[in-house]
């Protein structure tokens, strides 16, 4: 599964396990990653998404007015990542 990312899907991956947790991540990077794994984003509500992969499911809101994906959020998705079995 991981063999289908391309270059920036792996740096991107790469940043999110990075430490401390990077805050310069674009969220959309971060659902393309999550595509390019074999999930699903969902889009909710205003700026709340849905990501599912592996049969786990995170839920997020989108950053705004910026793009970048906050520390918090980098770590959330750090630990959901780790929780369906992807890792570096």
């Amino acid at each position: 599964m991981i063999d289908c990312m391309n270059s920036k899907h792996a740096k991107t991956l790469a940043a999110i396990f990075a430490t401390p947790a990077a805050s310069n991540i674009k969220f959309s990077d971060i659902e393309a990653l999550v595509i390019a794994l074999g999930g699903e984003v969902r889009e909710g509500d205003g700026s709340r998404v849905a990501m599912l992969l592996n049969g786990g499911v995170k839920h997020a809101h989108r950053p705004h007015p910026g793009k970048e994906a906050k520390r918090y959020q980098v770590r959330e998705i750090k630990e959901w990542l780790t929780a369906v079995g992807i890792t570096t």
